[in-house]
């Protein structure tokens, strides 16, 4: 008996986009009246014209995606804005009707795509529990008994009995998760709604798709966060534009979207933004020879450079830089207070350069992302700039060649001293 609990094949979602005539979305009593007698007109031309009707659009949410998800997996669903993942979800989900295309399904669902999806407003909490789990097939004993442990996770007790259009967000998407997660679908499909909570509830959402999976359940997840991804999936599915670009391993596909998603890999120039008080200008990695590069090589120092411009007098602002492998692991965080404590403390308007020069022989052969921001620590981030550049750093023969897998070995490169003393002779 095959375990795949998902099949996709060749599905397509196509939208009819309607454009306003001449480009103005504000009309007139006059211009709709003389539309109406247009359109009787054209009614009357109908058998004569052509159906082409230039104000109409079809823009293909997704097209042609095939896929197969087999139980236990955990799948994450990543892509840029309008790549398609919420609509594979909501159409996965039973939300939405594909346009073509075959999906079979083995198992209840689970979806939590956004923040009221699945509540009655005007139910109360305890009441809109029990709602939900009729819906998934489960019998009033099944949910009386996961009753006091949704509560307890969702951490509403004091509001269980008022209704639910009087939740905050936070509570909302609180009590939705639980209910989701504890009434034990065989599949939970979960959008990036989770952002709403706070960040301890965060962690112990994740804890539970987690824990979810490991019980052999099978999980989608759609998030922005690559670190979330690579924490909670096994596997992910890449989308660009709608179609699947990668299918895969988590690491290996998430490596590739930041890759892919990091324009000119070394180098970013950005738009001002004169509105803050510090914002950067320019950013680029540079090799030993002082080109910009993203190929570095191991037995060379290479530097990061970076310029950003200062609007308004600053006290205690902070630059900071860290350098994460392609699985988004945190190597290390260099802050520009270190070296320059009396840059920090006040700054001036005006424009700032500044480089950051990584020795030789000190991050292993890999790829690697760099995020920069400025803030004032514990106080306000001013600019964050996540994976905004890319680099490899190149094995060229050195000692480390005899070795096959780097990545075993660790993430930076030390010489270490030992000492060894020869004590008996044999």
């Amino acid at each position: 008996m095959s375990d795949t609990i998902i099949r996709v094949e060749n599905l397509s979602k196509t939208y009819i986009l309607q454009h306003q005539e001449g480009g103005n979305s504000y009309k007139a009593l006059r211009d709709v009246i003389a539309n109406g007698a247009k359109s009787i007109g054209r009614k009357l031309r109908h058998s004569s014209e052509s159906k082409f009707n230039p104000t109409r659009e079809e823009f293909w949410a997704l097209k042609d995606v095939s896929f197969e998800i087999k139980q236990g997996d955990r799948v994450g669903i990543i892509g840029r804005n309008g790549a398609g993942k919420s609509t594979l979800l909501k159409i996965l989900s039973r939300i939405t009707e594909p346009s073509r295309g075959r999906i079979a399904i083995k198992g209840r669902v689970a979806s939590l795509l956004e923040v009221g999806t699945g509540f009655h407003p005007e139910l109360t909490g305890r009441e809109n529990i029990y709602l939900n789990g009729a819906i998934l097939g489960m019998s009033k004993a099944e949910i009386k008994k996961k009753f006091d442990e949704i509560v307890a996770f969702a951490e509403v007790e004091k509001f269980l009995d008022t209704p639910v259009k009087r939740y905050s967000s936070g509570m909302y998407v609180r009590l939705a998760f639980a209910v989701a997660a504890h009434l034990e679908p065989e599949i939970l499909i979960v959008d990036e709604v989770l952002a709403v909570g706070d960040t301890q509830f965060q962690k112990k959402c994740l804890g539970k798709m987690e824990d979810v999976g490991k019980e052999g359940r099978t999980v989608l997840f759609v998030s922005h966060n690559m670190g979330t991804i690579t924490q909670l999936c096994t596997k992910a599915i890449y989308l660009n534009q709608g179609q699947i670009k990668y299918v895969g391993d988590v690491n290996s596909i998430v490596s590739k979207y930041l890759t892919s998603d990091s324009d000119n890999n070394a180098y970013k120039k950005l738009s001002p933004s004169r509105n803050k008080p510090i914002f950067f200008k320019e950013f680029s990695v540079s090799n030993h020879e002082g080109k910009i590069s993203s190929e570095i090589d191991v037995r060379y120092p290479f530097q990061i450079n970076l310029s950003y411009e200062v609007t308004d007098r600053l006290q205690n602002a902070e630059i900071s830089l860290r350098i994460e492998t392609d699985d988004v692991r945190a190597v290390f965080t260099t802050n520009q207070s270190d070296c320059h404590p009396n840059i920090c403390h006040e700054r001036n308007p005006g424009i700032y350069e500044a480089s950051i020069e990584i020795p030789a022989m000190f991050l292993m052969p890999g790829s690697y992302f760099i995020t920069i921001g400025a803030h004032q620590p514990m106080v306000q981030i001013f600019e964050l700039h996540e994976h905004i550049l890319s680099f490899n750093i190149n094995e060229t023969g050195t000692r480390l060649a005899k070795y096959d897998k780097h990545n075993s070995m660790g993430v930076v490169i030390v010489d270490l001293p030992w000492k060894e003393h020869h004590l008996v002779t044999t």
